[in-house]
């Protein structure tokens, strides 16, 4: 598929946008208007790439992408996991050249709108400038606490926290049932994000089921104790700055 659509408003961006912050009638209809062209990828996919220049933002509309970064020796460091109603790459609208790339993980389609359109409603409409600047600042808060995470916490501790922080930012968007959400990533996709080689992430997966901490079928997580989860990996979800009320989990 590759047609020019606007996306509506149910789309995964406007259902994520307004877990982040109050929107007017006005601003979410000239979001609603914007042109976006839809295109679907299959897995391990490079949308752009690490050098590119592109005239575009993407949005994650179906599937998982990543941000990651390819050392020397060939090794990827994966930077952050992105779910539907993510604009991954919005920091293009600014910076003209990408410093990382950017990949699907699984089949995923993509909805791309031109930095022109972009910039143009960010000058009409300041409360759809001030959404996306927002974005921008909650997607630098989940950076700094991975940082965190990488250099200060535990293996275990680690990947609690991301299996926390996936239930959050999916269940924002109507993507988890309850405590349950589909996790459509590889151990080796883990461990790039979390530093970990895979035998080890398995290991951790292996221990955290044993103890009834969660269980994990077919790529499914089903968390069966939140707290002891939310412990484990010092899970504070203040740094998604989440509005009240924006997902059903405490």
């Amino acid at each position: 598929m590759n047609k020019s659509v606007a996306l509506g408003p149910t789309s995964p961006m406007h259902i994520r946008l307004s877990k982040i912050i109050d929107l007017s009638a006005d601003d979410q209809q000239a979001i609603a208007e914007l042109p976006v062209t839809i295109r679907d990828f299959s897995a391990d996919h490079d949308i752009v790439r690490d050098g590119d220049r592109t005239q575009h933002c993407c949005i994650v509309l179906e599937g998982f992408t990543c941000r990651y970064k390819v050392i020397s020796d060939g090794r990827r460091q994966i930077l952050a996991f992105n779910i539907p109603g993510d604009i991954p790459d919005l920091q293009s609208l600014h910076l003209q050249v990408m410093d990382h790339s950017l990949a699907t993980l699984v089949p995923s389609r993509l909805g791309f709108v031109a930095h022109t359109h972009m910039r143009d409603l960010c000058e009409r409409r300041p409360g759809v400038a001030a959404a996306m600047w927002r974005e921008t600042l909650i997607d630098g808060a989940a950076f700094r606490a991975w940082i965190t995470g990488m250099g200060r916490l535990s293996a275990r501790a680690r990947l609690a926290h991301l299996l926390c922080e996936l239930l959050l930012r999916l269940d924002a968007v109507g993507l988890a049932d309850g405590f349950r959400y589909r996790l459509p990533l590889t151990q080796a996709e883990i461990g790039d994000a979390l530093g970990l080689s895979v035998v080890h992430v398995n290991r951790i997966l292996q221990d955290l089921r044993a103890e009834g901490i969660i269980a994990i079928d077919r790529r499914t997580v089903n968390i069966l104790h939140w707290d002891g989860l939310r412990a484990i990996g010092q899970f504070d979800p203040a740094y998604l700055h989440l509005k009240n009320g924006a997902t059903a989990i405490d």
